[in-house]
């Protein structure tokens, strides 16, 4: 019975031995997953130039271009995970295979539900690791300044920037709105809420604070402008000019 599974993983087998790739196959599209087969270690190689996979298989005793090169190419440009398969147990060879890129190893004969264990385990690191980069990726981009909005970093002249919640607040407010001016009561209702009965100047002493953390990190310029009689602003150019 075909284990269900969120998404549809495509994999991909190297192996010259066409009984092995078979047994790999079969209990691979059982639990759900897409597969295709490389006889060879080039053939493997350029079908992942051609088709993203998600997790390659590769047996190292193959003749021509071995699994060994094959780990080794596709480390030089790609991070996908990888199970190497061989009929040899040498730990050197786990050493070596583990050393050159290969995320694990399993010796033949091996039981088709530990494979699968292995993949399972593979995919969900990759995943996780993928979102992770998602989350890093998902920013606001100005001049030595960066803003991670999922993870409320930010990183200024290189550095991270240790803001307090409600400081990361009005940094991000500012910047994400970096043509508007905001007086302070927008400010604070956008912030603390409109039942919010503490004095607007509040909003004065996080603005410097945050101009201070940055100055300490030699950010270079002010990146919260002031606009007198009104409020403030974001300066999303970088200008050194405080208009």
């Amino acid at each position: 019975m075909m284990i269900p599974s969120l998404q549809t993983y495509r994999i991909l087998i190297v192996d010259d031995e066409a009984n092995m790739r078979n047994l790999v196959r079969i209990h691979l599209k059982r639990n759900g997953y897409l597969v295709e087969e490389s006889p060879d270690g080039e053939h493997a190689l350029n079908r992942l130039k051609e088709q993203p996979f998600d997790l390659v298989i590769v047996d190292i005793m193959m003749p021509g271009t071995d699994g060994w090169e094959v780990v080794q190419r596709i480390r030089q440009t790609m991070s996908i995970p990888i199970i190497m398969l061989t009929a040899r147990s040498d730990k050197k060879d786990m050493i070596n295979g583990l050393s050159i890129g290969a995320d694990d190893y399993l010796a033949k004969p091996f039981e088709p539900d530990e494979l699968i264990a292995r993949i399972t385990a593979l995919l969900r690191r990759s995943q996780f690791q993928l979102a992770a980069q998602e989350v890093q990726h998902k920013a606001l981009h100005f001049p030595q300044l960066i803003i991670y909005e999922e993870s409320r970093e930010v990183m200024a002249n290189g550095l991270p920037i240790e803001l307090t919640p409600k400081e990361y607040d009005v940094l991000h407010l500012l910047a994400t709105h970096p043509q508007r001016v905001y007086d302070r009561e927008t400010m604070i209702e956008h912030l603390w809420g409109l039942d919010y009965d503490g004095d607007s100047r509040s909003v004065d002493t996080h603005v410097k604070n945050v101009r201070m953390k940055m100055e300490q990190a030699q950010l270079g310029y002010n990146p919260i402008q002031t606009v007198w009689g009104i409020g403030y602003r974001f300066n999303a150019k970088g200008t050194t000019d405080e208009k």
